[in-house]
């Protein structure tokens, strides 16, 4: 243990791929040689993919799979790793997802876009189809966008679901995607959720103007032991932070942004009012 060598998931897309081999190897309590044994892989090997010096392929992410109980579910690695061969998710992302699925707490700011966790199908699938038209994905890719993001939407009907905080900018209303019937249907879905017993939404409206203090989405995770860790995204990658100064004062940010924002009864009544101007 002396030469370990310390991990940053967001060093790259190799690097998050090696964190979470070694994250659940050392959950199992198994050594380097034990999945070795596992997946008929050298040691070595096992080594060299947890510190990201080596790139994994389909059929070592099989194996993976077999080893921890992930053939056929929504963490597989070998699911994990066409998608990232295909370009389908940002650096970081994969390993956010699967702290969201762990998660007591999930804190969300976005801005221009419904997060995608209350998106109806429709306009999730209009905005993927937008990623096809301008060329930045396949028509197959975009098909994969949509199914995985409605897995990611199952944890909010699980029989205990994680409270779920969300503070959207103005422009997430006010901005058309797909026709009428899209967007109505939308809006009420956001009705809808701020009705449920673990949802809290909330419009940062434009008159904030700028005493906003976030300029860019940002995720933030409770864990299980109260941890927090945050995540956020640039057009090109994702980064996750667990530094706690770094976590903290985005936090802090957040709590300040959702404190100038509307409370959740003025953000239904805005929400209507928006649904109507769409007549």
């Amino acid at each position: 243990m002396v030469n370990r060598k310390e991990l940053d998931p967001d060093d790259g897309l190799m690097a998050a791929y090696g964190a979470r081999v070694r994250r659940l190897r050392e959950e199992r309590g198994w050594t380097q040689e034990e999945l070795a044994t596992r997946t008929r892989y050298s040691s070595k090997h096992i080594s060299a993919v947890e510190t990201g010096s080596r790139r994994s392929t389909l059929k070592f992410s099989g194996a993976l799979d077999v080893a921890f109980g992930l053939v056929g579910t929504d963490q597989s690695f070998n699911q994990e790793c066409q998608k990232l061969r295909n370009g389908l998710l940002l650096e970081g992302f994969p390993e956010y997802v699967a702290q969201e699925r762990k998660a007591v707490e999930i804190r969300l700011f976005t801005i221009g876009i419904v997060p995608g966790l209350l998106q109806t199908p429709e306009y999730a699938r209009t905005v993927a189809a937008s990623f096809v038209s301008r060329g930045a994905a396949t028509a197959d890719q975009a098909t994969e966008r949509v199914a995985y993001l409605m897995k990611r939407q199952q944890l909010l009907e699980q029989e205990s679901p994680p409270m779920l905080f969300v503070v959207m900018d103005e422009s997430c209303l006010r901005r058309p995607v797909g026709g009428f019937d899209v967007m109505a249907a939308q809006l009420d879905r956001l009705v809808e959720f701020s009705e449920r017993p673990n949802t809290v939404v909330q419009v940062a409206p434009f008159a904030i103007g700028e005493r906003r203090p976030l300029d860019l989405p940002l995720y933030l995770l409770t864990l299980p032991d109260r941890s927090v860790i945050s995540y956020a995204e640039s057009q090109a990658r994702g980064h996750l932070e667990r530094e706690i100064g770094a976590v903290s004062s985005m936090l802090t940010a957040y709590h300040q942004l959702a404190a100038e924002s509307l409370s959740q009864a003025d953000t239904v009544t805005m929400i209507k009012e928006v649904r109507k101007g769409l007549l």
